[in-house]
This record gives C-alpha cells, sequence and structure tokens, in this order.
C-alpha cells in the first residue's frame, strides 16, 4: 500500500457527495486531477472501490470500509496537528457552521478575522438550503447555523448578526418606472421561485400569503445562482436578498423593481441548539460575534 493523505481525503469527499464533480468543486480540483488521484488510489485494492452505471457513480461496500477507515486516519492527523498547535499555546480544533445558501454571501465576513486570530482552527462550512440546515443542527452534526428565519423546533439560541432585506427584481433590459408600484403589479410578473426547503422562499411566500398578492409562479429552481441567472436571462422575475444580488446590481444586470410594502425584512442570525456543551473553538466563536459583530454590521453591511 502506498496511498497519500491527499487521497484519502479525495476519496472521502467522493463518498460524501457520490459524485466526482462535487468532489471536484468542494476540493477544488480540476475532475480530471480528481479522477486521476481516484484512480491511483483504487489501483491499490483487488476489490472495487467503486462502481459506475450509466452517469451515476455508487460507492462498494468494500468502498464504504475503506471510507470509515480513512475518516478516523485523517482524525488522528488533525489530532496531531490540534496538539502540535496546543502545545505551542494556540486554540485549536474544528468549527462546523451549517449555512443556507444565501447566507455564502454574508458568512466569510463574520469569519475572516476570527480565523486570522486562531490559524489552529479548522474551519468545516456547509452551504444548503435551510431543510438541511436545521437537519445538521437538530442532529447535533454542527456547532452553528446561520439562518435569516428562525425554527419553531427544536428550541434554540440566537445571535442576530445583520439585516437582510429582500426586494422584486428583474433584469436590465426592461423598463420601470422610479415611483412604487401597488402591489398589483404581481398580475403581470412571473415570478421564478426557490425549491421547497428554502428559507428565501419560507419568507417570499409568508408575504405573498399575508398580503394576498395575485402571483404567477413561473418555474422554480434549486440555488440562488440558478435564479438570479434566470432573471437575468429574461425568463421572469424574483425576490431575492440584496445581499446575494450585489454585484449584479452594480454591474447592471439586474435592477430592483420599487413596489410598495417593500422590502421584507428578516434577520441573519446565527443559531445554536440550546444548552449546546460548546468546545473550546465554538466558544471561542461565539465570544468573537458578541464582541465584533457590531464593528462587521458598521463596516461591512
Amino acid at each position: 500500500m502506498n496511498f497519500t493523505l491527499h487521497q484519502l481525503q479525495i476519496f472521502q469527499k467522493i463518498v460524501q457527495t457520490k459524485s466526482i464533480t462535487r468532489a471536484a468543486e468542494e476540493l477544488h480540483l480540476t475532475q480530471p486531477a480528481l479522477s486521476i488521484q481516484l484512480k491511483n488510489f483504487q489501483s491499490q485494492f483487488e476489490i472495487p472501490l467503486t462502481e459506475v452505471t450509466g452517469r451515476q457513480l455508487y460507492i462498494t461496500d468494500f468502498g464504504f470500509e475503506i471510507a470509515a477507515a480513512a475518516e478516523k486516519i485523517l482524525e488522528q492527523v488533525y489530532a496531531i496537528n490540534y496538539k502540535t498547535m496546543a502545545y505551542k499555546g494556540a486554540l485549536t480544533g474544528k468549527l462546523k457552521i451549517s449555512v443556507v445558501s444565501t447566507g455564502q454571501y454574508i458568512m466569510p465576513f463574520f469569519l475572516s478575522n476570527f480565523l486570522k486570530q486562531h490559524e489552529g482552527i479548522e474551519l468545516k462550512m456547509d452551504v444548503t438550503n435551510k431543510s438541511k440546515v436545521m437537519q445538521s443542527l437538530e442532529q447535533n452534526e454542527v456547532d452553528f447555523a446561520l439562518v435569516s428565519v428562525l425554527p419553531d423546533q427544536p428550541k434554540v439560541q440566537a445571535i442576530e448578526l445583520a439585516e437582510n432585506k429582500l426586494y422584486l427584481i428583474g433584469n436590465s433590459k426592461e423598463k420601470f418606472q422610479k415611483k412604487p408600484y401597488t402591489k398589483s403589479i404581481f398580475q403581470q410578473l412571473p415570478l421564478i421561485y426557490r425549491e421547497n426547503g428554502s428559507g428565501t422562499r419560507l419568507v417570499m411566500e409568508r408575504y405573498i400569503q399575508k398580503n394576498k398578492l395575485p402571483v404567477q409562479k413561473k418555474m422554480e429552481l434549486t440555488s440562488n445562482e440558478a435564479v438570479k441567472q434566470a432573471v437575468i436571462a429574461g425568463l421572469g422575475y424574483s425576490i431575492m436578498p440584496v445581499i446575494g444580488i450585489r454585484n449584479e446590481l452594480k454591474n447592471g444586470e439586474l435592477q430592483i423593481i420599487p413596489v410598495q410594502g417593500f422590502p421584507i425584512e428578516s434577520k441573519w442570525q446565527l443559531i445554536w441548539l440550546r444548552n449546546k456543551k460548546f468546545s473550546p473553538a465554538a466558544e471561542a466563536y461565539l465570544q468573537f460575534l458578541k464582541k465584533e459583530k457590531q464593528n462587521i454590521t458598521r463596516e461591512l453591511f
């Protein structure tokens, strides 16, 4: 056996994502480079680790066993690194955060200085929709979750980070008046929705139901980026958080359509399970936020 730690990391990520494409994206590798590493790793075993049927990648039973062993090896390697840093007096450990998809535009700004101060801390941040974020939190797989809508269950504690404002948007080729429209404009504009489980969709639907807006649902897409591109292409309109479209507004690809009663406002909140037993890294991060969040919000948002 002559496999490397890098190959173990690659195989573990492939098992997690069940996709060469997604694994390559998350590891910031090209697909050919990742495929070569996977081939080299598999060549060291007489039993297949993966199978491909059609275009679908499947992990064999043996592959899952190797992945479990790889995880234990990598955990020991991380432990060595943490112990080395701790011996030098540095704060070490993993900080695990699950973030709703639009939150990817805000969360890094609340992490940057903290991670610079504590180089021994490793960040694991999962970006997904609200349903999966809450599932990770409920199963105690993460320290914190970033949401714009507080859950009914489970019982959580929260710290507010910044305002979240949603506007009606369209592409820049359409002409709209500067004076705010009445809400009857929704009769004319086909809307593009996020998928079920999205926090943005939940805020949007609650507003529509509360105000009895006569909306036309045009289509449903599974990411903010997909919604943005569809609106830019002229396929419809949407209600989106301004934090995720700042560049497109600045570049003139999108425009905010003024409507009475907008923006829809909520709060970006970092939440955690009540009675959560924090690791030293998570506790240090919470204290950092309590001290620095107002400065970060004032300077950047």
